[in-house]
């Protein structure tokens, strides 16, 4: 069995057994494909396919489905990803135009790959460490209650209310605003908590424990920055592909609400020469992801989040690699905005 003909039949049954989700034998692979050769010739490179481990029969006497190494190799062959149709690129437009809000974006941005990919789709937040704080505002909501906005170059937005423990009129909390903001306007996240310890020595004595308070929240916001999260949508598409999950759902939904497992497997993926990265089955370091798929690719300012989709392994790799990436760009077309 030649090479070239060896993935020829592996992608007819693989792109077969994607479509029906029955398993394919040589007859249908004769009528629906072009190969070229006798059911016979294909009865024999199905049998070595199968010895390769490329292909598995589920049941005896039945037709052949693909292995996680044998989908591994299909994917390793795609040579290009194919951009999507004029009307797939109108439709992100659409959907993710019209919002400067990064928490509104990014919902809209799962949103729209659920529905292109029929998958869940998940994005983790962009890094803030290395984000550069825009702005931030004190707002008198009573007496003593202070509301803290911080907003970072990135779009993400933090708030907190604080107690002063005293009343603050507006005039002194507009002073500490510009104290603040001339203290920590452009500093990287990261660098934020220890430029904040230093403001309590730039104000007047009268004010210092409010100083304090506000420094202490703005701390706690610019820790929350830094937490990875991501967002998740189209979880019930992963419940309609149930039967794709012959011993348990149960472990691929937990590994989605922990989140946790997610965030660390997109850590780990690495992108090909095409600017994808494709976990397969039990390539996932992860066992509760052993029976599903994820296919990722970096966005955003210096690529450092990934957004992707998590979906069984019977899945139209082409297609969701395609969507995948155009998503990609189009969001880090909006973020740089």
């Amino acid at each position: 069995m030649s090479e070239p003909r060896k993935l020829e039949v592996l992608r007819a049954i693989v792109e077969d057994y994607v479509h029906s989700r029955e398993p394919v034998g040589s007859k249908a692979l004769v009528e629906r494909h072009r190969l070229g050769v006798s059911s016979a010739t294909i009865r024999n490179d199905m049998a070595a396919l199968e010895e390769e481990g490329l292909i598995a029969a589920p049941h005896t006497s039945s037709g052949r489905i693909p292995t996680d190494k044998g989908y591994r190799l299909f994917v390793d062959q795609i040579s290009s990803v194919k951009p999507l149709s004029a009307a797939e690129r109108r439709a992100i437009s659409v959907l993710l135009d019209g919002s400067s809000d990064l928490d509104d974006v990014l919902d809209r941005t799962v949103r729209t790959l659920a529905q292109l990919t029929n998958q869940v789709a998940v994005v983790q937040y962009p890094r803030s460490a290395k984000t550069t704080v825009r702005h931030i505002e004190f707002v008198s909501l009573g007496p003593r209650q202070v509301l803290i906005v911080l907003i970072l170059a990135s779009g993400k937005v933090e708030q907190c209310v604080i107690d002063a423990g005293v009343e603050v009129e507006d005039p002194a909390l507009a002073r500490l605003r510009q104290v603040f903001l001339g203290a920590v306007s452009g500093l990287t996240v990261a660098a934020l908590p220890g430029a904040l310890e230093q403001i309590p020595g730039l104000v007047p004595a009268t004010e210092k424990d409010v100083a304090h308070k506000l420094a202490h929240g703005l701390g706690q916001l610019a820790q929350a920055a830094r937490e990875d999260r991501i967002v998740l949508a189209g979880t019930a598409n992963l419940a309609r592909s149930n039967v794709d999950f012959p011993l348990s759902i149960g472990p691929v939904l937990d590994a989605l609400e922990e989140q946790v497992v997610l965030l660390r497997l997109l850590e780990q993926m690495a992108q090909d020469s095409l600017g994808m990265a494709v976990s397969i089955g039990r390539e996932n370091p992860h066992d509760s992801l052993a029976e599903a798929s994820v296919v990722a690719t970096s966005y955003g300012p210096g690529e450092s989040a990934k957004l992707g989709v998590v979906g069984p392994t019977r899945m139209d790799y082409p297609n969701t690699m395609s969507s995948v990436r155009a998503v990609a760009r189009y969001l880090s077309r909006i973020l740089a905005g």
